[in-house]
């Protein structure tokens, strides 16, 4: 028989190799090898949906029949399989065990409910083919496709609000996060859901006419094919992610261990210092740390069972404020929660409940407020003037000029250069 392909196939076979490849690569990484492992499984899912669709495709079922419905339970797969390495990637600590076998617990009972269509024999698989062919679907099928979206987008939402989560915790632990970048997975996590969402399409489209179906069931190869090149081509590219110390967790969180809730979450930010013209004083503006709103309701109820005292709250709070205002360590540009607690002779989850709960702040707001409190300081002093504002920022504890110009205008509502602007316009109308 002879077997001929198209560009689409073509691009679904170098994507099957592509994954293949990638996936070797990946199982052989010393680094990170439960993210790397779990992703290599990914990789390896697609290389077989892939090749599924060339085998459908190309007419190969009547000659090689017995692989009839080898791809079928792998959709129930994808999503676990980013939602996962997601976990895994951004946590160093993350190991997998029952919990994450659990979700696959769905394709377990897939293959369960299928195996009789994998028991038959090759001229009755064909048979099954032509019907499926002709639009005869098994009412088994058509009860469990859907379902299939369903977790498709389900873990999209999932590894997108994880992330979100995670964010926080970062930001909980890290004045500067340049070095804690998750973009890569952010982009994995949107393309993934990109891809479901032309699923979910593709299968609409399968109700209307035959050419629309087909057109929509070659995008959604493509776009598989696509997302292996894109893996191929940066993930490997990816710094090491995780790279922070997690704060310490309180006895009650430790019996969570495994849990992909977030320790501490992420409060209302500091009011803006002066979204408008600043004043004659700028320097004279509140201190950062009483920027926070008062509102502290949620912060206290998540730490009821705290076994922090008012009194040692109290104690901490001011130690805390003394040090920011006396020796100034938020200077230090990788200066994180641990290392100060370690300074006020305290434990990180302590510290981070105080933040918390006591000031509305997580420790990346918290640190990156003083900072932005002295850039401003210096704007204000004329003897400075001469001084290129990033030196300003740097000098302050900022790491890179996007991290400074995002908490400068996150706090004041302008960017650096245009508020210095501003502020030498007013000193202009009053002199």
């Amino acid at each position: 028989m002879q077997v001929t392909i198209d560009w689409i196939q073509l691009a679904e076979l170098v994507g099957a190799v592509q994954g293949f490849l990638l996936a070797a690569v990946l199982t052989a990484h010393r680094t990170n090898r439960t993210a790397n492992r779990l992703l290599a499984a990914l990789m390896l899912a697609f290389t077989v949906s892939l090749l599924s669709e060339v085998y459908y495709s190309a007419g190969l079922v009547q000659t090689l029949p017995h692989f009839f419905g080898i791809s079928y339970p792998l959709p129930w797969v994808f999503g676990p399989l980013v939602y996962l390495y997601a976990v895994a990637a951004s946590d160093r600590g993350w190991r997998f065990g029952v919990r994450g076998a659990l979700h696959f617990a769905p394709i377990v009972v897939i293959l369960i409910l299928t195996l009789p269509i994998y028991l038959r024999s090759g001229p009755e698989k064909i048979a099954l083919f032509d019907r499926l062919t002709a639009g005869d679907v098994p009412t088994l099928l058509v009860v469990l496709d859907p379902f299939k979206y369903v977790s498709g987008i389900a873990y999209s939402v999932a590894t997108v609000a994880y992330l979100r989560a995670h964010r926080r915790r970062v930001e909980d632990s890290y004045s500067n996060t340049e070095r804690v970048s998750l973009r890569w997975l952010r982009t994995l996590a949107g393309t993934a859901a990109a891809v479901w969402l032309l699923a979910v399409t593709s299968a609409v489209a399968g109700l209307l006419p035959a050419p629309i179906e087909r057109y929509g069931s070659n995008l959604v190869s493509l776009a598989v094919a696509l997302f292996v090149y894109a893996i191929g081509y940066k993930g490997l590219r990816q710094p090491e992610i995780f790279r922070y110390d997690r704060p310490e967790r309180a006895p009650d969180e430790r019996a969570r261990v495994g849990s992909t809730a977030p320790a501490h979450t992420l409060h209302a930010p500091p009011e803006p210092l002066d979204a408008g013209v600043p004043s004659d004083d700028p320097s004279s503006a509140p201190a950062v740390s009483s920027l926070a709103p008062p509102d502290r309701t949620d912060a206290r109820a998540r730490y009821e069972r705290s076994g922090l005292g008012e009194f040692e709250t109290r104690r901490l709070e001011a130690a805390l404020l003394t040090l920011m205002a006396t020796e100034h360590p938020y200077r230090e540009p990788e200066l994180t929660l641990p290392a100060l607690a370690e300074r006020l002779k305290s434990t990180p989850h302590k510290l981070s409940e105080v933040l918390n709960r006591e000031l509305s702040q997580t420790f990346f707001d918290f640190v990156n407020g003083y900072r932005v409190e002295e850039v401003r300081e210096r704007l204000a002093d004329p003897s400075t003037k001469h001084l290129n504002i990033l030196a300003l920022g740097l000098d302050a504890g900022f790491a890179s000029k996007s991290t400074f110009n995002q908490a400068f205008k996150k706090l004041t509502g302008q960017t650096p250069s245009t508020y210095r602007k501003a502020l030498e316009a007013r000193k202009a109308l009053a002199g």
